[in-house]
């Protein structure tokens, strides 16, 4: 049996959803987690890692990504400058996220590559 929900509940889960979707939607966030999470920290290695983005792109969504407290950046007075990105603990509550659409993303390749 289905249970109907009142537009308040649907609008509140709605709003959830938006507010999420805010902060990882299009194709280059997670994807930029994932990078610096499995070691690129420095700018150049997390652009060569994923392919197809642009550099403008990419400073565009690290600086999102560090608005909201996803990752960190860190600059080093070195010489050159050096400028490095970790992942915050706050990242971490994505972790289950990104592992339900790695799964479905398997499985839906598998899908659609059958046909």
């Amino acid at each position: 049996m289905v249970v109907k929900h009142s537009h308040k509940e649907c609008g509140s889960a709605l709003l959830a959803v938006r507010d999420a979707l805010d902060v990882v939607s299009g194709k280059w966030k997670l994807q930029i987690i994932i990078s610096i999470r499995t070691g690129n920290h420095r700018f150049r290695e997390i652009e060569r890692s994923i392919p197809k983005i642009s550099s403008k792109v990419l400073a565009k969504e690290l600086k999102d990504l560090e608005e909201h407290e996803l990752i960190k950046r860190t600059v080093y007075d070195d010489s050159p400058v050096l400028v490095e990105y970790t992942i915050e603990p706050y990242a971490d509550t994505l972790d289950d996220v990104i592992n339900a659409l790695y799964e479905w993303g398997i499985q839906h390749r598998k899908k659609i590559l059958k046909k």
